[in-house]
């Protein structure tokens, strides 16, 4: 239990599945000497709430075989059942388990994280304007824009995501849009930051069409009505989804 009758309780929730179709026991997976869990986890550590802010960090996973290696670090585990469908699921059973104000929704395959990322996104949700939160960064080439992979996102001026696409969005009848200038096209960066009551909501709704459709869980609360906050961010993300990203991770972190 992390609430405090002081301070603002901050939960950063890591979740990690052994599993994955292309890089088996993906959290477990060495770079220089240390589990990516353990990247990740370090970088969740650095986090600044600030001195009304209580935050701590939780990995929550299927496999007892990632629990042990968090515990033989120093760090904290949870399992969780195997039957949960996403990351968003994971973090609710652990909010089940761990009252807390603020939830932090931190991909375990992110170790090059930058904890000044993760404060943005709290702050959008610490502020009282949104009930959940995000980031997203320029994109920085025509590759990116239509990459599938690569999750799309407009905004508006009071930093409101308007649509998240795995298309290229907005669309432009002019030249394609670059990274820079008032045309630029803008990459979501998968960290969600929610109020508890927010949370443990989303849960209980439905997937929407839109939802299925893109294979975006984020566009379920859009279809709701929850403004999702986003603020950009100077940060690159390299999720690691296949051997070849690994080995890039690998080498900027020399």
């Amino acid at each position: 239990m992390i609430q405090s009758s002081k301070n603002l309780s901050v939960l950063i929730v890591i979740p990690a599945r052994y599993a994955s179709t292309r890089l088996p026991a993906k959290p477990l997976a060495d770079i220089h000497g240390k589990p990516m869990i353990q990247w990740v986890y370090e970088r969740a550590m650095q986090v600044q709430g600030g001195s009304d802010v209580l935050v701590a960090t939780v990995v929550a996973t299927d496999d007892d075989r990632i629990v042990k290696a968090v515990e033989a670090f120093g760090g904290r585990a949870i399992l969780t059942s195997a039957d949960l469908q996403s990351g968003t699921d994971r973090v609710a059973a652990v909010a089940d388990q761990i009252p807390a104000d603020i939830y932090v929704n931190l991909q375990g395959d992110e170790p090059l994280i930058a904890p000044e990322t993760i404060e943005k996104a709290i702050d959008l949700v610490k502020s009282g304007d949104f009930s959940i939160g995000t980031v997203m960064t320029r994109l920085k080439s025509s590759v990116e824009l239509h990459d599938p992979s690569v999750v799309k996102v407009i905004a508006d001026r009071n930093q409101r995501a308007i649509y998240f696409s795995r298309h290229p969005i907005p669309y432009s009848r002019g030249p394609e849009p670059g990274s820079e200038g008032p045309f630029a096209c803008l990459r979501h960066v998968g960290l969600y930051v929610y109020r508890r009551e927010a949370l443990l909501q989303f849960r209980s709704l439905a997937p929407s069409s839109l939802e299925k459709g893109e294979m975006l869980e984020q566009l379920r609360a859009l279809s709701e009505g929850f403004p999702i906050g986003i603020v950009e961010v100077d940060f690159t993300s390299i999720g690691v989804d296949t051997p070849e990203d690994l080995d890039l991770v690998r080498k900027i972190l020399v």
